[in-house]
């Protein structure tokens, strides 16, 4: 009996998972609270056709928050159904190692929970969602999915396997979608950068859009461009980085393929030889703003692009953080694109 019970997985401690018993947790919301404390809060119950109540609990471990639901909540909130986690700020520039160990190593947890930082009360938006949406957290649970799914680079997606990974590695440093959240609006304003686990930046919509050209081939379903007055549509980049041989220039030369949907310039951008004239603009914008994106990462000592890992090779030793960290600091940078775009209409000679 006993090896049976072995060969089939069982055992006595039985974890009664009845589907009345389940409490399905979409979010954490994790903030400072006082005297050094968490603030943690999520929402009950997010799916259920129920009345929706805020649980909040303040304490010293994040093991201990969970807990403290299960005391303020007639169903056992099950930490394998948390499926998001948003992270204020303030929180963030401080180190979240401990959170982010805490649920890397929580055997119940997914390791695609997804990782968000806030700037902003989120307790404050969620409760003024309750009055007119019956399941606002799980409306931003879609949100991230569908952008993860869609590979759209409108937006950095981050989950908990990918956030740990770059945390270890010593040539990489992790990312997170950054939002901007009030009572009445959630709005992704870009990327945020992390040196290790400490929150350094974040990034502006303007550098958002060359950071996902750049940025592991992503592609942009829209792509503004206010300074020329250009919408460009379905846009495609690859991007090709080389280091000379004393580490001391980092080469990059992007590809970019789209098409101009939207123009309001005052070019005539019917004209071949115009049209020539837009996609040197275009050109040297993209450059000069992808260089003072570069020299933004290296003055916040951050190398998100991994740019770290072209220094491995097979039969050369692997430097140091230290030293990777150095020669970043002082590198210099030659960036070129390579423009193949479709025109809004016919163009004439």
């Amino acid at each position: 009996m006993s090896s049976m019970l072995w060969m089939i997985g069982c055992s006595p401690f039985v974890d009664n998972n009845q589907i009345e018993e389940i409490s399905p947790v979409i979010w954490w919301s994790i903030t400072e609270g006082a005297e050094g404390k968490l603030r943690i809060s999520t929402l009950v119950p997010p799916i259920y056709s129920e009345s929706k109540k805020m649980l909040t609990q303040e304490v010293d471990l994040l093991k201990e928050g969970g807990k403290d639901f299960n005391l303020s909540y007639y169903r056992e909130v099950k930490s394998g159904q948390l499926r998001m986690v948003f992270i204020e700020q303030e929180l963030a520039k401080k180190g979240i190692t401990s959170l982010m160990n805490t649920l890397f190593t929580d055997l119940d947890i997914s390791q695609r929970l997804y990782i968000v930082i806030i700037n902003g009360s989120f307790e404050d938006y969620i409760n003024n969602q309750i009055k007119t949406q019956d399941i606002p957290g799980y409306f931003l649970y879609r949100l991230l999915k569908h952008y993860e799914s869609k590979k759209q680079g409108d937006m950095t997606i981050v989950n908990l396997h990918q956030f740990m990974k770059r945390y270890y590695s010593p040539y990489s440093d992790p990312v997170a979608p950054f939002f901007k959240v009030d009572k009445e609006h959630f709005i992704y304003e870009g990327t945020a950068f992390f040196k290790n686990d400490k929150l350094q930046t974040n990034i502006n919509k303007r550098n958002e859009q060359i950071f996902q050209l750049i940025d592991h081939n992503h592609h942009l379903k829209v792509l503004t461009i206010p300074e020329l007055s250009i919408t460009m549509g379905n846009v495609t980049s690859e991007t090709k980085m080389k280091l000379n041989s004393d580490y001391s220039t980092l080469s990059l030369n992007v590809e970019l393929k789209g098409r101009i949907e939207e123009y309001r310039g005052k070019g005539d951008i019917d004209n071949l030889n115009q049209l020539a004239v837009i996609h040197q603009q275009i050109k040297s914008l993209f450059e000069k703003q992808t260089i003072e994106l570069l020299k933004k990462m290296q003055k916040s000592e951050v190398d998100p692009l991994e740019i770290g890992t072209l220094t491995l090779g097979p039969f050369s030793k692997p430097m140091s953080e230290d030293e990777w960290s150095t020669l970043w600091a002082n590198m210099k940078f030659n960036v070129t694109y390579e423009l193949h775009i479709q025109p809004l209409t016919n163009v004439r000679k």
